[in-house]
């Protein structure tokens, strides 16, 4: 690694998101599976993208399609699939975007681990806190049900502890309230901490 130096390229990531109108984070949403991880961070870029800003959503099952393709499910491959995810959207916020990922990152030494790659204020967790009792009814790829079984290994939330955030910038519990009503406090939230770049009013959506 010696010889490898990081190359400053003359467009930084300031001028990137300048361009776009927008200042550039990453949304890092953490839950059980069933929580209402990817349909919440799916609303919230449809509602962004709709008002003319430039998102990007990672998903925990489409990394695995490619990027995390050799990658199994032992506690050694999920947290490389989590080193691997947070690079990446390392590279994404610093070409300019609002990048949203949607993973369940049940520990908190690697949720840590992603937001040290970002300065302070960059990386934005999102605590899907949606009980285990109902994201186990909601059940919508039958995973508790076979983990309950015993047909698969270290499954968060059954053979595998989930280690709630210590201090989220945000806690959502998708059982409650409406998804309207959460994307709404989503984008107040961002309003607030000036990611949208000059500010601005997005109508129909509360703020």
């Amino acid at each position: 690694m010696s010889n490898i130096v990081w190359h400053q390229h003359a467009i930084d990531q300031a001028a990137r998101g300048a361009q776009k109108g927008q200042n550039p984070v990453l949304l890092w949403f953490t839950g059980l599976s069933g929580s209402g991880k990817s349909t919440l961070a799916g609303a919230l870029e449809r509602a962004l993208f709709e008002h003319g800003f430039h998102t990007y959503l990672l998903d925990g099952d489409n990394v695995r399609h490619g990027l995390c393709q050799d990658l199994g499910f032992s506690l050694n491959d999920r947290d490389e699939n989590l080193r691997r995810v947070g690079e990446v959207a390392k590279l994404m916020v610093d070409s300019g975007l609002v990048v949203l990922s949607a993973f369940i990152s049940p520990t908190r030494e690697e949720r840590d681990r992603v937001r040290a790659l970002f300065p302070q204020g960059q990386f934005i967790e999102v605590h899907v806190s949606t009980p285990l009792s109902v994201c186990e009814s909601r059940d919508p790829k039958g995973l508790y049900a076979k983990a309950r079984n015993g047909e698969i290994a270290n499954f968060t939330g059954v053979s595998s502890p989930y280690e709630v955030p210590d201090s989220a910038e945000l806690t959502i519990d998708t059982s409650k309230g409406d998804l309207a009503t959460q994307v709404n406090g989503l984008l107040a939230y961002l309003k607030a901490i000036e990611v949208f770049n000059p500010p601005r009013e997005i109508a129909g959506a509360g703020i």
